[in-house]
């Protein structure tokens, strides 16, 4: 009898669909928007195999994981950004070892990311070339930034054999919002049930030349109340002050959360929301992920990398020929990139999403 045929569908030949189950090891990344987008990577791996995922990745991150049906088991990474702690990584990687992977994908670039896998003794470790990891490797790719602009379709690429053609179009993250949990929150955090919302993230962990004007945040803020909605500021307890300060006098409308909640009551409450005003930031994917409407926000950093991936965000980014500079602080003193976004332009971009939720501008 001939050979059977591809199986065109999903893009893989007979033999791989055919394949036993797998158990995949994920190391994942260290930001949250970067762990939000790595959904669309286990989506993919799904979708070409039958496989168990695992996620070895910080513990903040939990929760994040938690609302991936994807995910079978999130390890808690047992140490911090920059902790080299040999020992620890050794024995954790005996540890794993015992629950026999087939293959570990490496999201991280670093070469700490790639001794766990290593030292579990793991038989396929794929990644893209990083920093000294040769020996730690042993399915290297070779990261070509023109072909994979996006940080996604570079997770992506990393879940599908070399050379192959990315999904048409790319899985978007889906984050499964635990409503029960939603409900408690809004009881215990005192926020009007009957009131439609609107979400404020004015936090980017990176700097400051990725946050809008916060006196912009406040005067858009007292737009939305003299039109009826309530204003949910999330965000860390870093972002407190700067919470304060959007909320001023507005107090019976305008809800600080930062620092109330923690990520997970975040996705939650974000799902509740009708639309949500950001920088480019974590909450921004999770936004995304929940299908929420957004007006994104970009000053440093560029669409072009790390959009919202939606069909239901607006973004605003000036294009100045002085951007993206990809600086924490702004390298010529005067943020006009984020500055230069007036209130009047988000608001606008607001009703455009209610009259139209399907509308996109990137």
């Amino acid at each position: 009898m001939p050979d059977e045929p591809p199986c065109e569908e999903s893009g893989i030949d007979a033999r791989e669909a055919a394949a036993p189950p797998q158990r995949i090891l994920v190391v994942g990344p260290s930001w949250v928007g970067d762990m939000v987008m790595a959904q669309s990577l286990f989506q993919t791996l799904k979708a070409a195999r039958e496989c168990e995922i695992d996620v070895l990745a910080p513990e903040w991150s939990l929760p994040i994981l938690a609302r991936m049906p994807q995910v079978s088991r999130a390890l808690a990474m047992p140490l911090g950004h920059g902790q080299l702690e040999l020992g620890v990584r050794w024995q954790l990687g005996r540890q794993l070892a015992q629950i026999g992977y087939d293959q570990a994908i490496v999201l991280p670039g670093s070469l700490k990311s790639a001794l766990i896998p290593a030292f579990a003794g793991i038989p396929r470790r794929t990644a893209f070339r990083g920093e000294m990891r040769y020996f730690l490797i042993n399915d290297m790719r070779l990261l070509d930034k023109r072909r994979l602009p996006m940080t996604v379709q570079r997770f992506v690429a990393l879940g599908r054999p070399v050379n192959k053609p990315l999904p048409d179009p790319l899985p978007r993250p889906q984050l499964v919002a635990d409503r029960a949990n939603q409900a408690r929150l809004c009881e215990s955090l005192g926020l009007e049930a009957d009131r439609p919302a609107i979400a404020f993230m004015p936090g980017a962990e990176y700097g400051p030349a990725k946050q809008w004007p916060l006196a912009h945040f406040a005067t858009l803020a007292a737009s939305l109340v003299t039109r009826g909605f309530q204003v949910w500021i999330l965000g860390s307890g870093k972002d407190r002050a700067a919470g304060d300060e959007i909320a001023h006098g507005l107090e019976a409308r305008v809800h600080n959360l930062c620092g109330r909640t923690g990520l997970g009551d975040a996705v939650d409450l974000l799902d509740r929301c009708r639309a949500a005003v950001t920088n480019d930031s974590g909450l921004m994917h999770v936004a995304a992920a929940l299908d929420v409407p957004l007006v994104a926000l970009y000053g440093s950093s560029t669409p072009d990398h790390t959009p919202p991936l939606s069909d239901r965000a607006v973004v605003r980014y000036l294009r100045l020929e002085c951007s993206p500079c990809f600086k924490r602080t702004c390298p010529l003193g005067h943020t006009r990139c984020l500055v230069d976004i007036p209130p009047a332009s988000v608001l606008e971009a607001l009703d455009r999403l209610a009259a139209d939720p399907a509308q996109t501008e990137h």
